[in-house]
């Protein structure tokens, strides 16, 4: 398996260049039933499907993975997407962390360090992302990462069997809380 190749390094993560060996791994963790849960989906993936998404994926500049690379063991832990609308210059944020990585608030720095990509080099205005509202590690990690409740559509999620409102949290570019990796990454 080759070394993971880091582009913007945090505290204890950074994120890097999504490889192809990793696939299958991402795979297990999109399909890992507490993912699935907290995606909103309710069923699994079959692995021919995620492959074809995946060389699909790869070649559309709108469509920016990131891996969620652990600093400490250049171990990777997660993922996330930028679908990018490049006319309103915003995009849709995903994230999914490796089952046995949750509970250790990657995904507030892995969000920030993304968040801190679309902004300070991506160019883009806003992000956006959808939460169902029982995600309450969720709802914390996006909010200390910088972003903010935008709107709700009532009742169109599922959680464990149950209708629940799917809420709709945005950020803004000069609302970024910083400070920049980027920026300092970059020297300015």
């Amino acid at each position: 398996m080759s070394s993971p190749h880091p582009l913007l390094t945090g505290d204890r993560l950074a994120l890097g260049v999504p490889r192809d060996e990793t696939l299958t791994e991402y795979h297990q963790w999109e399909n890992d039933p507490t993912t699935i849960l907290g995606r909103g989906e309710q069923f699994p993936r079959p692995g021919e499907a995620r492959a074809a998404a995946w060389a699909r994926q790869r070649g559309n500049p709108h469509h920016a993975p990131f891996e969620i690379v652990r600093l400490k063991d250049k171990q990777p832990v997660g993922l996330t997407v930028l679908r990018i609308d490049p006319d309103a210059r915003s995009a849709e944020f995903t994230i999914v962390l490796a089952p046995a990585q949750r509970g250790k608030r990657y995904a507030e720095e892995a969000t920030r360090l993304t968040l801190d990509w679309a902004f300070n080099l991506g160019a883009l205005r806003t992000a956006w992302l959808k939460v169902l509202e029982p995600n309450r590690a969720g709802l914390a990690a996006f909010g200390k990462a910088g972003f903010q409740l935008a709107g709700r559509l009532r009742k169109s999620g599922f959680w464990l069997g149950q209708r629940v409102d799917v809420l709709l949290m945005d950020a803004l570019s000069e609302e970024f809380p910083g400070p920049s990796a980027m920026c300092t990454t970059l020297g300015s």
